[in-house]
Parts: structure tokens; sequence; C-alpha cells
């Protein structure tokens, strides 16, 4: 069995009970695995005592007496033979060149690892402990302390000789030491203590807690945190202790630091190494368990533990158990923690194996991820680090993901997916949708091939579209519609559709997706044809994108039966490639499609179509009457004998008074309103459009024998005619309906009547006496004459070039100036004078407004 256990090698992944392992879906925070290399040589005949670790090597400590200097491999590069016995402790500088060695003989060594410098001393007890000043290296900090029944401090003096002082002694055996900056800390048989080297104080005494255990058998385990924060683990209790600065106020004879206990709890087993990790605590604990079948204690395999510390109690982070060689025989002693902080790795000391746990890196979270089958995580995880992880390539991951997908029977996920992770892969892409092909899924990938970068070969395209050619026209029709033309053989799969169609002919999926194809094709004379066939809404759409119009010309019909208002648009809209002449042809045997196209003509423009207003005239009597009265009122181009036969024969009332009216004969016009259509409101309405006094005489005789047409004249006539005429004739006893109404209302309309032209006259007078002042006040103003004026008549300057002689000069309103002389003398009958040039018949803005002279 021991031969089996000297031959395990490689990493530690039992570390934990496969039984946990199976149920936990925790992730661990570590990995671990054994130091191996010349480790492995050292322990197969000599046990590990103590190790220490610096950032560039490690040295370990053996039963033996020897000390081995190792990479962190595990190889051995220096071999020491210190003692024939136990190295009990190996202490190193910060600068890894000073190294201070004790044995169980009393021997204490401390030398440089790379000159001659080099202390000896052998001392008559077994020397526990050693540490040497962090800052060794330096010539001023030349110290180191041991520990056997005392605590020595041993320094350098400046004649290079040394000379020891005791710390510290009388309560056991120092069995753990450790020096951070200017503190020392170390265990006895009774606690803890820390001593200030830079005051040669000791601040403070943490006492164990429970004293029933033997400190040699459960020592005490220390380690800093940093310059001022010591973590003590003794038995199953943890305390975390900080030094602080004592107030000047509270010094009197006290120390100038004092500690403070920060954190103190109980832990589960017993503690044999403890290390920092940030915030957090790495603790290595011996265990004994009980076994079920003998009751006896046995010892279990240590566990290291991350914890988080809190004031008085912690949380556990996570929890591993270490299968390492010779557990079932070692002591809590037995086990060291020791830590490298710049890597945060940590080493697990047993007489027979040094194991090395490390953080787990992104490589490893996804190997977990991978193993408990959280690919999407996994995938997820090395998108967000793929700089930092070196084992594993996203490709690879999501590959790994879709055929998970796929053994799941998730074939959409799968499919969705690969978009993805494929990327513009072309050659994965094609080899994934054969795998598809396989398990007969073409379907679900279908929505996510690429379609323009990359583009895959031609036949993968058509092996997707004959999939659903087979078994779904729809999803066939709608990948035609989504998938560029080019990506396949076009007239491979019209040949496929055109096979299908033998077998069911009349499918309108199958043809619209044939007319779809042709599209493609450019064969825009099928598609048309397939198009109007089926009376499908693209047809003009068609037409308009590839100027079809050419082959429309003989289907003018079918697609005004389609649907005549978007045909009759289009029509219009391109009539320089059909023309107006060639669509009425067209239409000839179809009168009801041709009104519909020549009226939305005549809507558009009413002299396009004037050739054809003849004909409209009895299209619209028979298809459309009510749009007949507003084509003859707009249309200046029908004519007018020809529509008022149809409208005679037709008996259109309305539409005949119009066109009587229009003729010149008002009087048949209002003849018939009051004959035909009885309604004396349009005949005074007529009356009133007509202005003319026959009609009104006309319809006051056709009136005068029935009352309720009295009544209507006398309502309305009041503004146009003189109501004296209508009421003279009245026959006396007539009975006319609502008489007094009619009569207030003749009376109450020339009362308005007399009130407008009084408003109207008293405006007017305002006006004229205001336009009055204001052409008097403009006529008042002074006209600015000088020399740079001329006579309008002899074009001479207007002023003399002499001012002392004396001059004559006419201004008119109008701005013309003259000579007095050069007017013409005003003849008797009129002694006005006017502006020659504005040449005015009477006063006004031409006449003279000033008269100059000296």
């Amino acid at each position: 069995m021991a031969e089996a256990e000297e031959q395990e090698t490689g990493s530690l992944e039992e570390s934990t009970d496969e039984s946990e392992e199976e149920e936990s879906e925790e992730e661990p925070k570590l990995k671990y695995e054994r130091l191996s290399n010349g480790v492995t040589e050292i322990l197969q005949k000599d046990a590990a005592s103590c190790m220490t670790v610096h950032d560039k090597f490690l040295a370990l400590g053996t039963h033996y007496g020897k000390v081995y200097l190792l990479d962190v491999q595990g190889n051995i590069t220096q071999k020491f033979d210190v003692s024939p016995v136990k190295i009990n402790q190996i202490s190193l500088d910060e600068s890894g060149e000073h190294m201070g060695v004790c044995s169980e003989d009393g021997k204490v060594q401390v030398f440089g690892l790379y000159s001659g410098e080099e202390f000896h001393e052998t001392f008559d007890c077994p020397i526990k402990i050693i540490a040497v000043h962090p800052h060794f290296v330096r010539s001023s900090c030349k110290q180191f302390v041991t520990g056997g029944k005392k605590l020595l401090l041993f320094e350098r003096s400046w004649m290079n000789r040394w000379k020891s002082s005791v710390l510290h002694e009388g309560e056991g055996n120092i069995r753990s030491v450790k020096w951070r900056g200017h503190l020392i800390a170390w265990a006895n048989n009774m606690g803890v203590k820390i001593f200030d080297i830079t005051s040669k104080q000791r601040i403070t005494n943490v006492p164990r807690d429970d004293i029933s255990l033997r400190p040699d058998m459960y020592p005490c385990s220390l380690c800093w945190k940093d310059n001022v924060t010591l973590i003590i683990g003794w038995g199953t209790s943890v305390k975390i202790c900080s030094v602080k600065e004592r107030h000047a106020s509270e010094m009197r004879d006290l120390p100038s630091r004092y500690v403070e206990i920060v954190s103190q709890f109980e832990t589960e087993f017993h503690i044999s190494g403890l290390a920092p990790l940030c915030d957090q605590l790495v603790v290595l604990s011996y265990v004994k368990e009980v076994s079920e079948k003998t009751e006896r204690e046995y010892c279990a395999r240590p566990r290291l533990d991350i914890i988080q510390p809190l004031s008085e109690t912690c949380e556990e982070i996570s929890s591993d158990a270490l299968t390492v060689r010779g557990f079932q025989e070692n002591e809590c002693r037995d086990y060291h923690l020791e830590y490298s902080e710049g890597e945060s790795l940590f080493y697990i000391v047993s007489p027979r194996d040094v194991v090395v746990a490390k953080e787990r890196d992104q490589d490893d979270h996804i190997d977990w991820l991978l193993e408990k089958k959280k690919y999407e995580e996994a995938l997820m995880a090395a998108e967000i680090s793929q700089r930092n992880i070196k084992r594993h390539k996203i490709l690879d991951i999501g590959l790994a993901y879709i055929n998970h997908l796929v053994e799941r029977g998730e074939y959409d996920i799968a499919a969705r997916k690969c978009q993805k992770i494929l990327g513009k892969n072309a050659a994965l892409w094609e080899y994934e949708v054969y795998k598809f092909k396989e398990i007969g899924q073409l379907k679900a990938v279908s929505p996510y091939l690429p379609r323009g970068d990359p583009v895959l070969k031609p036949l993968i395209y058509e092996m997707v579209l004959h999939e659903f050619l087979e078994s779904d026209y729809e999803g066939f029709a709608t990948l035609i519609r989504e998938w560029p033309g080019d990506l396949y053989n076009n007239s491979v799969i019209v040949q496929a559709v055109r096979d299908h169609l033998k077998k069911d002919s009349q499918n309108k999926t199958l043809l619209k997706t044939l007319a779809e194809l042709y599209t493609y094709d450019k064969n825009y004379g099928n598609a048309l044809e397939i198009y109007l066939t089926l009376r499908h809404k693209d047809v003009f759409q068609l037409i308009h994108k590839h100027n079809l119009f050419s082959s429309i010309k003989d289907k003018i019909v079918l697609l005004m039966d389609f649907d005549s208002e978007k045909a009759v648009d289009m029509l219009l809209d391109n009539e320089d490639k059909i023309s107006i002449k060639k669509v009425v042809e067209e239409l000839e045997d179809r009168p009801e499609l041709q009104h519909v196209y020549l009226h939305k003509l005549f809507k558009r423009d009413h002299h396009k179509g004037q050739r054809y207003h003849e004909k409209q005239i009895s299209l619209y009597a028979e298809y459309d009457r009510p749009n007949l009265l507003p084509f003859l009122r707009d249309s200046t181009h029908c004519p007018l004998e020809k529509a008022l036969e149809i409208c005679q024969q037709r008996n259109f009332v309305e539409e005949t008074v119009y066109l009587l009216s229009r003729m010149g004969n008002s009087r048949s016009a209002l003849k018939m309103i009051m004959e035909e259509l009885h309604d004396v409101d349009k005949a005074i309405e007529f009356a009133k459009e007509q202005d003319d006094g026959e009609l009104w005489e006309d319809l006051i005789l056709y009136s005068i024998d029935k009352p309720p047409f009295i009544t209507g004249l006398l309502n309305n006539i009041g503004t146009h005619v003189d109501p004296i005429l209508l009421i003279h004739r009245i026959k006396e006893g007539m009975e006319i309906p609502n008489l007094r109404d009619s009569l207030v209302k003749i009376l109450q309309d020339y009362n308005l009547q007399i009130l407008l032209r009084e408003g109207c006259k008293k405006i007017l007078v305002a006006d004229s006496l205001s336009l009055l002042k204001k052409m008097h006040r403009t006529q008042m103003k002074g006209v600015l004459v000088d020399e740079e004026n001329i006579c309008e008549s002899c074009l001479s300057p207007i002023l003399p070039t002499d001012a002392a002689k004396p001059f004559s000069v006419v201004v008119f309103h109008c701005r013309h100036m003259f000579h007095k002389e050069c007017l013409p003398v005003p003849s008797m009958n009129s002694l006005a004078q006017y502006c020659n040039i504005c040449s005015a018949k009477n006063r006004g803005p031409g006449s003279a407004i000033l008269e100059m002279k000296k």
C-alpha cells in the first residue's frame, strides 16, 4: 500500500469526496496539485518537517536534517546538510538572499545563499523556531531570533560580533514565531506575545483559550496579514488582532502600541495552519472522525477551508478534503500551511506529501462549467475573459454547446446559437448544416443561415429549399421571399416547383412562389400572367418596379377586373407608356370599366379626354347618374344638344333644366321645374340665378293660383322683385298658408334694406370727408424747388442763375414744374390751369397748387 502511495502523481482532482462532488453544484474556489519532481524523490527516502516559501523558490527541511532549495515545480536547485536530526524551522528574509535554520539537536545557522556571510551556534537544548529580520540584507538589520526554552534576539555589533539578549523565558518552549516589519509575534505554552523591535517593548499577551490541549501536539499557528494585523489559530480558536498606536494622553508608562482583537470565533476542527486570502482566511484543519463500525477515532483527511471572518463568527465559503499521502498516521503538528503572498499559492506540507493549492483561474472556471454541462455560462465566461484564458477557445466551447443542445433535442435553440458561434466561418456553417440534415432538422436551421457575409455554397440553400418543398409549401414560400435570389440556382428551384405543380396545378402558394422565382429570373411576362391569374395584389408593384407596361397593353381588362381603382391610377400615371386612346379601345366591350377610366381622367383634367366627352354623356347616364350633372357643369366640350336629347329621353329633369338654361331657354327650364318638379324653392333659386324680370313674371303668373307657391314667393321675392306686384295679383278671398308670417318677413326685409342703405350712406359720407381732409392736408404741404429742378416745357433750370432777376414759377400737385411764361394762357371759359404732361381734364392731382413770383 505504501508503494502504491509513493507512485501517486499528478493533480488532486479527488480532493473532495466523490459523493459531495456529485451532490454539490457550488464551484470550488481552489485547485490542487502535488509538488512533484525533486520533492517526490526526497520524500521517498525522507520526511518533510518544515518548509518556507519565497516568491522565487521554496526551502524544504526534512527529518534527516537536510535543507533543500526547490524551484516552484519542485526541482532541487541546492542541498544543505545541516544536521543529522530533524530540521525544526527555516526562515528567509524578504530578499531571499539569507536563510536561517534551526534543528532538534540545538544547531542554529544563519547564512547568505549568495555570499560567505555565516553564523553558527549550537545550544544545549532543541531550538524549535528561528526568524531572521525581514530586511536582514541591510547592514542595520542584522538580527534574528531563536526559540527553545527562551526567546533570544541576536544582533551583530559594530565589531561584526554577534550579541544575544533574552526577550522572554519561563513559560515553556517557544514553538512558533513570525516576524513582520518591526513586530515579532511568538507563541509559548501560555499564549502569544508581540514584541516591538524598535522600542524594545513587549506590547501584548494573548492567552490561549483551551489549556487542555498539549502545546506540542496542537501547536499555535501564526501569520501576519499585513504589518499591523496578526492572525492567531490555536486549537479550534481563531483570533484576528490589530496593532494600534496609543494616544499620547494614554501613554504614561505603557507601550506606544496596543493590540485590539477585532474578530474571534471557533472552528469545527483543530487548526494546523492559517493564511490570508484578500479579506478572507485559508484554514488548514486537522480532522478526526469516529468510525461507525468500530466506534473508534481515526485520522481523516485534512481539510482546507476558505472562511469569511465576522466579528464573532465566520462564514464558510468553501471546504475541500485533501487526500495527502499517509494522512492516516499524521497528527495535527505534522501539517503546515505556507503561502506565497505574490501569487496566492498555498502549500500544504505533511511528512510524506506537499500539495499546492491555487486560486482557480478562468480556464478552471470554464472547465467546471463544462463538466457541469453549463455550456451557455461557459461560453459567456470565455467571451468576457477571452484575453485571459489560455487552454480554451471560444469556438470549441460553442461547438460543444451546439452538440449538447442537439443531443438534448433542442434543435431550434441549437440552430439559433449557430449564428453567434459560427459567425462568418462558411466551412463550419456547411459542416453544421450537414449535421442538421443527418438528423432531419434542416427546417430548424433554415431561419438562421447566413445570407450575405458569408455566403454558403448554393447546394446548401437548395438542400434546405427542397426539404421545405417536400413537406411545407408555406415555409418554402417564406424562404423564397426572404432569401436573395442569388443564393441558389434559380432554374433548379423553378423546375422543382413546376414538377410539384404537375401534381397540384391549382395550388396558390406554389403558383405565387413560382411567380416570385420568375421575377428573380427576370422572366416578368410569366410572372405577370401568374399574378393576374391569382389576382394578386403585388401585380401592380411588379409592373411599376420592372416597367412592364408594354406587357399589359392587352391585359387592361384583367387589371381593371382585379382592382379598377389601382389599375386606373396606374394607367393615368403612365399615359406616356399606354395612351388614353389605347385604354379606351381596349375597354370598348366593357363600357362600365370604360366609364370608370374616363371619369377619373375627367377628374384629373377636364380637357385631356375632351374627344370622349360625348361618349361620356351616355356612360354617365347609364352607370353614374349622380355625377352626370357635375360633369355637364364642368365640361366645356360636350355637345349640349346631344346631352339634352339623352337627358330628355331618360327623363332626367335636373340635368334637362340645367341644359335648357345653359342653352338660353330659361323659360322652358323654369316651366319644367314648376311642372315636373313642383319645387317652388328650386324655381325661385333658378330665377335668382338668371336674374331676369320676365322669369319672375312667369313665375308669379304660374304661382298665382297655387297658395303654397305664393307663400314661397312672399318669403323670397322681397329682395329681387317688388312684392306689391305679387300682392296686387292675389285673388280676394284666397286662403294663403302663413300669410301673416310672410308679410312680416317682407316688412322685415324692407326695413333691413333701408337700414343697410342708411348704413352704407353714412360710411360713404364718412370716407369721402376723411379723404377730402387728407387731400387738403396733402395739397397744403410745401414743395421743394431748387436748382436741380427743370421746367418740363423748355427743359431749362426752373430757377434763374441770377437770383436778383424777377421770375415766376408754377408747381402742380403732380410735382411737375413750369415757368409761368411757358404755360399756355388759360381760356376765358376756364381760368383753371392744368399740367400739360398729366393732361388733367378737371381739378385734381395735376392742378396748380403753388405759384412762385419774385
